[in-house]
């Protein structure tokens, strides 16, 4: 999807004069004002310059005075539809961080049907055409990745389908118009009238829900029979029970529309008089438009959007690639979290990733009330959901105590685990979401692009001889991955044996693993077996040059056999690695029969890439998409390291590696 909104960009910005201090307090608003090309600035403009206002708000006579005055342009302001978690109100580090996006509008108000807006002059351009079917596959997307304006859902119960849904909105809404109690009681009666038999459920505000501004509905509206409707759930799960809605104005209204439903509209919002719903109103300057074009134009045309973790204007893809990720955080966050099997070192960077809302507790005594437990001491706190590294984690090793970019946090087992089921085993065997299969498919291409692995070392590649090279990936021999998921061959020199027996005249390049190198970790092979059986020795050489040069790889269960698949090459299993038994690979260890679903390539990927993990920036702070973090591992200029303390234990530890009870505490 292109980029919106950049007419200002490049070249020297224009200055933006603002009377409203709230442009001054909000540097996320800054920001993107910024990079869209406008600068923020005080003083008096003249004639032909341009002062932002924001929205209707009760500073913008201010600067509506002064452009009569002075003849300056108006430059209307508003957050774009996908804006945050929580709403700006709600307090908190959440609630402070500001929109993922703006409408920059100098023609009026989109919410404004009196005037022409950006938005509405954008319905019927050539662009928003041209941009229809991309749009209503966006739509299914911004469906499934459950996403609204605010998006502080939970998984809470939903009504019984088939009730009628009546919007609220807060008070003073100037999206309303003027409309206040009355009118929305009119609308109310007309609900109820026009759908006799069917159960009406009134809808609040996020905002009233959490007390911050007051709506037009009270408990005391309702009938025997009606719901208030005021739990943290999700908008796209209410519509989907819905018989029919009735809307004034709200945002809500639109996305009953993106859902499917024709919505009873009693205001005169952007999103009526194109012929989608049933208005109440009249809207002369609207004609017939489709779904597609009015979402390409309030979605991928309007707005500006920003990437707060790369500080970069992106496209509504990557705004929902984004807001998706810290909507995820705080859901799974939002009530916090003790945390039990946590090494002292790991325990900052833990508190950060799983931080999204009341924050975390460490305990040293397992308990009923811990939920996240180190897989290596998830036995002692079973309800706990399981914490490892992620398949895209550092430019470094783990033993070295370089934090990770990614860790996974798993409710019913653990993936290297396949003794019994885990949260990765069905999210594998689950169908794609909309667009999963093209968002699996860029990932892999920027992986691949940019050469990122698990730790991401370099080195020198070796001399290789000709001929079909296998690559023979080491483990750490008392890893869990070996423990609980290896075959008959438990050893790397056991792996190197069976590879040289069925492959007697292959090149077998045998790469150490990394934590092995460093002495941190058993696994070595004895030197006179590495001459035996293995042609060459590729010490300290990052996985992504060796895959570029091999044409196949042998494995017991380790991940690089599942970054192997990621580039095309032929793998052979002799464990029961996550990857295997999926029919992608050659499977010589005993696999679980569970795993029956064929997800090809694509599925593997977006369940162990994008669905499994959770990633977070250590620049921005945020959580973030996969595509993120790639973006970092690709940066030559990150170096993704561990706090100062932290780097001199690592330099301990090296010296100390025989005595590996003091570091891994």
């Amino acid at each position: 999807m292109a980029l919106a909104g950049l007419e200002a960009a490049g070249g020297d910005p224009r200055r933006l004069f603002v009377f409203n201090a709230g442009f001054l307090r909000q540097p996320r608003l800054r920001r993107i004002l910024s990079l869209a090309g406008w600068q923020v600035t005080l003083g008096l403009p003249r004639a032909g310059q341009h002062i932002g206002v924001w929205g209707a708000s009760p500073y913008a006579h201010r600067g509506e005075a002064m452009a009569a005055r002075t003849g300056a342009s108006l430059v209307r302001i508003e957050d774009a539809f996908l804006r945050s978690v929580l709403p700006g109100r709600a307090g908190g580090s959440l609630g402070r961080r500001g929109p993922v996006g703006l409408i920059i509008d100098p023609v009026g108000l989109y919410f404004d049907a009196d005037r022409p807006s950006r938005i509405e002059q954008l319905v019927t351009s050539p662009e928003a055409v041209a941009l229809a079917g991309q749009a209503q596959a966006a739509i299914r997307r911004l469906i499934d990745a459950d996403l609204s304006k605010y998006n502080a859902h939970l998984p809470v119960p939903t009504p019984e389908p088939g009730y009628v849904m009546v919007i609220d909105q807060t008070r003073g809404d100037a999206s309303l118009a003027g409309a206040g109690r009355a009118e929305f009681l009119q609308m109310l009666d007309a609900a109820r009238e026009e759908n006799p038999g069917l159960s009406v459920l009134l809808r609040m505000h996020p905002e009233t829900a959490r007390g911050l501004r007051p709506g037009h509905f009270t408990a005391e509206d309702l009938r025997p029979g009606e719901m208030l409707s005021d739990a943290p759930i999700s908008p796209w799960r209410l519509l989907a029970g819905a018989a029919r809605v009735y809307v004034m104005s709200s945002q809500l209204g639109y996305e009953a529309i993106l859902a499917g439903h024709r919505p009873r509209v009693f205001g005169r919002p952007f999103y009526a008089g194109w012929g989608l719903s049933d208005d109440q109103q009249s809207l002369p300057r609207r004609g017939p438009a489709g779904i597609g074009q009015l979402f390409a134009a309030s979605h991928m045309l309007a707005p500006v959007w920003y990437d707060p973790c790369l500080d970069r204007l992106t496209d509504l893809d990557g705004t929902m690639r984004q807001l998706e990720a810290e909507a995820r955080a705080w859901r799974e966050d939002h009530a916090g979290h003790t945390a039990y099997g946590m090494r002292l070192w790991k325990r900052g960077f833990i508190s950060r990733f799983y931080g999204s809302g009341k924050g975390v507790r460490f305990t040293d005594t397992p308990s009923p009330a811990v939920t996240l437990a180190w897989a290596n001491r998830a036995s002692e706190a079973p309800l706990a959901a399981q914490v490892e590294d992620g398949f895209i984690r550092s430019r470094g090793l783990g033993a070295a105590l370089v934090p990770p970019l990614s860790l996974v946090a798993d409710d019913l087992g653990i993936y290297y685990d396949p003794r019994r089921d885990s949260r990765l085993e069905r999210l594998i065997a689950q169908p794609l979401p909309a667009g999963g299969a093209e968002r699996a498919q860029a990932l892999i291409a920027a992986l691949r692009a940019a050469g990122v692995t698990k730790y991401n070392l370099s080195g020198t590649l070796p001399d290789l001889p000709k001929g079909r090279r296998i690559l023979v990936p080491g483990q750490v021999e008392d890893d869990a991955s070996i423990r609980f998921g290896a075959g008959a061959e438990r050893t790397n020199l056991q792996l190197l044996t069976r590879a040289r027996q069925e492959n007697p005249d292959a090149v077998i390049i045998y790469k150490p693993h990394p934590d092995v190198e460093a002495g941190l970790r058993p696994g070595a092979i004895p030197e006179g077996d590495l001459a035996r059986l293995a042609d060459v020795i590729a010490r300290n050489v990052g996985a992504d040059a060796l895959m570029a040069v091999v044409d196949e790889v042998w494995t017991i269960t380790s991940t690089l056999g599942f970054e192997a698949l990621l580039r095309g090459l032929p793998v052979t299993t002799l464990g029961a690695p996550f990857y295997a038994g999926w029919g992608l690979s050659r499977d010589l260890g005993e696999v679980p029969i569970r795993r029956k679903a064929r997800p090809g390539l694509d599925g593997l990927a977006y369940a162990a890439l994008i669905a499994y993990p959770r990633y977070f920036d250590p620049v921005s702070g945020l959580p973030c998409p996969p595509e993120t973090a790639v973006a970092r591992l690709a940066d030559p200029v990150f170096a993704g390291q561990s706090s100062p303390p932290i780097r001199l234990l690592a330099k301990a530890q090296g010296a100390l590696s025989g005595h590996s009870w003091i570091w891994r505490r």
